[in-house]
């Protein structure tokens, strides 16, 4: 792996790596799987009973989108180019 292609710099690099395929099967996998736990530990009985209004199903969104954003901004933490290294053109 090119340890520069892993970087990024601007916000449309820092995109490009959250779309990249490979990037996006695995964060909405672990959001898939994570907020699918948390809704049923918090949210299925109300689901279950017929009870869930317009709240409960924008918290069971909130529930998978959260582990989707963390992932992702970790994912920008890990690979942002340190300010100091060169870019493409030896700046």
């Amino acid at each position: 792996m090119d340890h520069q292609a892993d970087t990024w710099r601007t916000w449309q690099q820092a995109s490009a790596i959250v779309l990249a395929p490979r990037q996006l099967r695995r964060t909405v996998t672990l959001a898939l799987i994570i907020g699918s736990v948390f809704v049923a530990m918090n949210q299925f009985s109300i689901i279950l009973a017929g009870n869930a209004d317009t709240i409960i199903w924008l918290k069971a969104t909130m529930t998978y989108l959260t582990p989707l954003l963390v992932s992702n901004f970790g994912t920008l933490s890990a690979t942002r180019a340190k300010s100091n290294l060169p870019d493409a053109e030896g700046r």
